[in-house]
């Protein structure tokens, strides 16, 4: 993924370089004053030369009257390098070499319109102005590039910042909040996350306080209607009775689970993370039911013993409740994967979930059409979902190879 202020910094790169690319193209269709007076030159030089045909006496007798008081070496050459004339010791023709260039300097040779070539051991007119032009373009590049890059990477670097208060304020961190630097678009950019972390940390702090006195308001008259009960159980039919422990204890389950679900869509919601055997928890649970059955190999998670078990022991009730006897719990484990991983699978003997309804049946309230009984509220298997997502593995149904279904849920290893 390519950083916000590196995409900044190679516009900036490119927006002049185009520019210097445009000043270039420009100065080579039109010229500079400098070439300009490099082509006057040298249009005077070869009125002042003998013409290029004129036989070598009259070419060494022009170069000389050229070359009176100058005090310099002057050697003109033919347009194919062949020596016309001298004054002074020949200079000799330029040869491009690897590393030297073995000629007068630039300024000290003309070439006229005519292709000769006029050399000389003292100046004679101007640098190459398309060379100086070049320079500076190139200098001008690397100026603003040098000074650019901090200030580039000033207004990114509080971007950073923001995106790290975002993504802390995902994790759970409702105190993350930002510094506000300066008065532009950024600062009030980082004002408005600021509010609305403020807002976000109110809600939650609003619904934690809102579950706490739910669950003390809700058990309350439910203990008062158990102890009621006790109270006449003598006074009233027996199958009556029972029907309203059994009322009692559905309230009370239902009660447990929404306010279990509610706690774990809080994102700030401390787990007690400690090192957990999935084996030896899963043959406690199993424990509690005849008709389990129980293999695979051990297993260490790291997570919440608590909600762990409740994890298991919803699937497990799951199983009683809408399936055929017995139920079958496989813990397995997956040491070869780059992230190695358990994962602990449970169905029973019965026919299974259809393939349409495997991701439905985890939504919060939803009842398969037909089940043996309407008992529980449909939150059991949401809530197993939710505990293994949040010990960062997944819940899902997955088919076996008898066509059967099965529950199968994947923990990272600890």
């Amino acid at each position: 993924m390519s950083r916000l202020y590196f995409r900044f910094y190679i516009a900036l790169l490119a927006s002049l370089m185009l520019f210097a690319l445009a000043v270039s193209l420009l100065w080579h269709r039109d010229g500079g004053p400098m070439e300009r007076s490099d082509a006057t030159l040298a249009r005077l030089v070869q009125n002042t030369l003998a013409p290029a045909g004129a036989p070598a006496e009259q070419q060494q007798a022009a170069l000389e009257r050229m070359a009176s008081g100058i005090h310099a070496r002057m050697t003109l050459y033919a347009a194919d390098w062949t020596p016309l004339a001298t004054v002074g010791p020949p200079l000799p023709r330029p040869e491009w070499r690897l590393r030297t260039l073995t000629a007068p300097p630039r300024a000290s040779w003309v070439r006229l319109p005519d292709g000769r070539q006029l050399l000389s051991s003292q100046p004679l007119g101007f640098a190459s102005a398309r060379q100086v032009l070049h320079a500076m373009l190139l200098l001008l590049v690397l100026g603003v590039a040098v000074a650019a890059y901090p200030i580039v990477r000033q207004l990114t670097r509080r971007l950073e910042r923001l995106q790290t208060g975002v993504e802390s304020l995902g994790a759970g961190d409702l105190s993350a909040r930002v510094k506000v630097e300066g008065k532009d678009e950024v600062a009030q950019l980082a004002r408005s996350f600021n509010r609305a972390a403020d807002q976000i940390e109110q809600l939650v702090g609003a619904h934690k306080t809102l579950l706490a006195n739910a669950s003390h308001e809700l058990r309350t008259p439910l203990a008062r209607i158990r102890l009621a009960l006790e109270l006449v159980k003598e006074t009233v039919d027996a199958k009556r009775r029972a029907g309203l422990e059994q009322d009692i204890a559905e309230l009370d389950h239902l009660l447990d689970e929404i306010l279990l679900a509610s706690r774990l869509g809080a994102i700030d919601d401390a787990m007690a993370l400690e090192d957990v055997d999935l084996l030896a928890l899963a043959a406690e649970e199993c424990a509690h039911y005849d008709d389990a059955v129980l293999d695979g190999a051990s297993a260490t998670v790291r997570g919440d013993p608590r909600l762990l078990r409740r994890l298991l022991r919803n699937l497990l009730e799951n199983a009683r409740r809408h399936g055929t006897p017995p139920a079958h719990v496989r813990i397995e484990r997956d040491d070869a994967a780059d992230a190695p991983s358990v994962t602990l699978s449970v169905w029973d003997s019965g026919p299974g979930i259809p393939i349409g309804e495997f991701e439905r049946v985890f939504e919060p309230f939803y009842r398969r059409a037909g089940t043996r009984d309407n008992h529980g509220a449909g939150l059991g298997l949401a809530l197993v979902r939710q505990i293994a997502r949040r010990h960062g593995g997944d819940a899902r149904c997955a088919t076996m190879p008898d066509g059967r279904s099965r529950f199968a849920i994947t923990l990272p290893l600890a």
